[in-house]
Parts: structure tokens; sequence; C-alpha cells
């Protein structure tokens, strides 16, 4: 079964159902049949709607408004580590980073520099540092929030293709996270340079940032923006939202050399919970 699935994603249409996916989860009528697909993937997946700043799925006017909802500002209290946990999730690899390759799944690897798009010198960077994969499924909440406060250096949209980012696809498809469609983005901070990585997955409908708005998909090309270059900085404290999926997906987290120290519970498997502490300085 598993290789049928792999297989029917290498020859599926993967932007065309994506964007399909995006216009449906949109609508806002027929009212009736809104409510009831919102009820019934509550149901299906068990979502922790009395977490939710509005617990009652008939008051979202589309999937998508439903699906990015705000927690309640008592839901997830942020640690006092050095390091918060960026998302509700599981973690799927965690660990350093060695020549340059980030582990994906047994026996698989991908650089660095591929998942940024191939820019060499911001890479290197990272080169002996340390790397967090983090899964977000369809339960979960869907907002991404800083792991340490930044100020953001630039973003680079890389289209690329959309295979689902689960684990049998990360254990069977080579480079998964460095060929679908992403979003790098570097951030400066007190502790040196970090990356965010927001990928995107069958039937995700759009990336957004909570200063560009969507920004994925935009045209079929890479579109890098240098924000040290505008009049005005973006900077965003530690815990502070900085992006959300429109369906579910991956972030990839990367820190330099000697920087940080995960904790210790945070290994493959792991279930994760934004605002926790996931590392300290180290």
């Amino acid at each position: 079964m598993d290789r049928i699935f792999i297989f029917l994603q290498h020859i599926s249409p993967h932007h065309l159902l994506s964007r399909a996916a995006g216009f449906l989860a949109r609508l806002e009528s027929p009212v009736g049949l809104k409510d009831w697909v919102i009820g019934k993937f509550v149901s299906y997946y068990d979502v922790a709607m009395e977490e939710a700043e509005e617990p009652d799925c008939t008051r979202y006017p589309h999937f998508n408004a439903f699906f990015t909802r705000a927690l309640r500002a008592d839901a997830r209290p942020l640690g006092d580590g050095d390091v918060l946990c960026p998302a509700d999730g599981a973690v799927s690899q965690i660990g350093s980073i060695s020549q340059g390759l980030i582990l994906q799944a047994k026996g698989r690897y991908f650089t660095v520099e591929d998942l940024l798009g191939g820019d060499e010198e911001r890479a290197a960077q990272y080169e002996g540092g340390e790397f967090a994969t983090i899964y977000l499924s369809p339960r979960d909440y869907h907002r991404v929030h800083m792991p340490v406060a930044g100020r953001l250096v630039a973003t680079t949209y890389i289209p690329g293709k959309l295979f689902s980012v689960n684990g049998v696809t990360a254990e069977n498809v080579d480079r998964l996270f460095a060929r679908n469609e992403r979003l790098v983005c570097h951030f400066s901070t007190e502790h040196g340079p970090m990356a965010m990585v927001l990928v995107g997955a069958m039937i995700v409908a759009g990336i957004e940032t909570v200063w560009a708005g969507q920004v994925a998909p935009p045209p079929k090309q890479p579109v890098t923006k240098d924000y040290q270059a505008l009049p005005e900085t973006v900077e965003l404290g530690s815990g502070e939202e900085m992006g959300r999926f429109m369906l579910g997906s991956t972030v990839i987290l990367l820190f330099p050399r000697g920087s940080i120290a995960w904790e210790a519970r945070y290994t493959a498997g792991a279930m994760t919970r934004m605002g926790e502490t996931m590392a300290s300085y180290d």
C-alpha cells in the first residue's frame, strides 16, 4: 500500500489538486455544506475546539478560516526557556547538521543548500549546526510562531513539487523537503542567524506570513525579498505568530554551530506543543 501511495503521488497533478482544494476551502456557501464539512473534520480528527478562540464550528465563514483558527490566549502559555517550540505537531527528525546534510528519514538526506534554494553562502552558516523538522498533522493548530526573538533579514519563495510530507513519504521520496514548494525565512537573532522554512505539501492551498500575507503560491519562479533594504524592519518577539498554513505541512528550523542544545525529550516522533521550551542556548 505504501508503494501504491507513493506511485500515485508521483503521477498526480500536485498543483492542480492543491489549487482546487484551496478554492473549495474558501467557499462560504452553501452554508449547510460548509458547516457539515467542518463538523465532520472536527469529529474525524478529534480537533480540540475547546482550545480555540471561537469554539463554535458554525461561526467560521469558510474552511480556511476554521483551519487557521486562533487559539484562546491561555491555551499555549509560553515556556521560560531560551528557544520555544514554533508549532503544534510531531518531531519528524532532529539533530546536528554534518557535511551540509540534514536527515530526512532513515537512510535519506538532503542538503542545507538545496533546502535554501541554492544559497551557498547562507547554507555555510549552518554547517555543524542544529536542525529540527516538525510535522503538522490535520488535527493540529496551524499557526507558526517564533522560537526566539528575531529581525527578518530576507525571504525566498521556492517553487517545487507538492508531495505529501507524512512519514511514509519522507521515508520513500528522496530530498522531499528540498523538492517541495517552500518559503525560506532568514532571521537575525541575538545569538546569530536562524532560518525557518515553511514547506508546502499536497493540497496545502497556501502559506501566509504576518508581514506579507499570502506568499505561496505566487508566480512559478523563485522570489527573493531583501528586508534589510527596506526602511521599515520586521521584528518579532519570542512566541509571536510569524505565519500559517492553509492545510497542514512542515516547519524546519536551522541554527548555527554551538548556538543551542535541544531538550532531551525532543527526539524523532515526540509530540510538540507551540510555546513549550524546546532548547537552551549552548
